[in-house]
């Protein structure tokens, strides 16, 4: 009997000093679980002489309820304590103004595409945006390219299979236009494209190019620069000046790499863009389009460049590296 006195005055400290429902829980296992050391003294009943053995028993289920009420209550109270502590520590002043959730931004090269699209827009031309894995006939066969040419070669080229390649450029769109829709049109698409590249600064295997290209009654060279100079002036100033020079595209007769220059920019300094010229004969002749009514004329350039030249980036890598550090200073 003295024993289980002496092991309630343990237990009702025990429970007194308990600061929280946790440790209330570690108190009733170690004391009043099936395994606790009152129900430890239970198991001694055997030892006890048979009359004492009632008396003891009672006893113990006695000091078993008065602990266990005890033990009930004081987790009551300390499981109020533990919601108000919590509610407080959680409480929102709905006084305060709200905080606006981050938002993101458009990346460097899709405001540049935005910026294309609604340039060319505003010019008349029609956004065509074409597949990336592209039939071959498209990508090479309906741009006048010769079987020998080192574009075609599988070393610069992307191959899944014989008949289909990643697109190495914008202007295979051109064919899938020319056998839709009859003249006179004017079309452009910004795109991905890929090209088997030793990747550095200034190289990718994986770029975006724009592809403009325009089919009418009398169009000459002088439209083809007179549109490429409202194009690169909207893109990079109004002193924008551009510069023809004669160069071989398959896809263009006569064929020119264009330059540009402004102050600005490039202290007066011409630098190549991308490359232009007449839409080639054959590749009319080859979808049905009248080549004494008709003509074109077509350019093309890396969309990476426009922004590069803008902002004076040195590395084309760091448009596609996910580097925020980079990409915030376009926000």
């Amino acid at each position: 009997m003295g024993k289980i006195a002496e092991l309630e005055k343990v237990v009702q400290e025990a429970i007194r000093t308990a600061g929280t429902t946790a440790a209330c829980r570690e108190v009733e296992l170690k004391y009043l679980g099936k395994s606790g050391e009152l129900t430890g003294l239970m198991r001694g009943i055997g030892q006890l002489p048979p009359e004492e053995r009632p008396k003891f028993g009672a006893a113990l289920n006695e000091t078993r309820d008065r602990l266990q009420s005890l033990l009930d209550a004081r987790i009551a109270d300390l499981k109020e304590m533990e919601r108000s502590a919590q509610y407080e520590a959680e409480r929102i002043d709905v006084t305060m103004p709200g905080q606006s959730p981050r938002s993101g931004r458009e990346h460097i090269l899709q405001q540049t595409f935005n910026k294309i699209k609604q340039t060319m827009g505003s010019l008349g031309f029609v956004y065509y945006d074409g597949p990336e894995l592209e039939h071959f006939k498209y990508n090479f066969d309906a741009l006048n390219y010769p079987p020998d040419h080192p574009a075609m070669d599988e070393q610069d080229t992307f191959y899944v299979t014989d008949n289909l390649v990643m697109r190495t450029q914008g202007t295979a769109v051109q064919g899938r236009v020319f056998e839709t829709v009859k003249p006179p049109f004017r079309y452009f698409t910004v795109g991905r494209t890929y090209r088997n590249e030793a990747v550095d600064r200034t190289h990718g295997h994986t770029f975006h190019q724009i592809d403009v290209f325009m089919v009418d009654e009398g169009i000459s060279m002088a439209h083809l620069k007179g549109t490429l100079g409202l194009f690169a002036r909207a893109m990079l100033g109004d002193e924008v000046r551009v510069r023809f020079r004669p160069d071989f595209f398959p896809f263009v007769e006569p064929g020119v790499d264009y330059a540009i220059s402004t102050p600005k920019l490039f202290g007066g300094k011409w630098v190549e863009l991308g490359g232009a010229g007449l839409i080639h004969p054959n590749i009319l002749e080859r979808h049905g389009i009248d080549t004494e009514k008709y003509s074109g004329f077509a350019f093309g350039l890396g969309v990476e460049r426009i922004p590069m030249m803008a902002y004076g980036v040195d590395d084309l890598r760091y448009f596609l590296e996910n580097d925020f550090r980079f990409l915030e200073q376009f926000a």
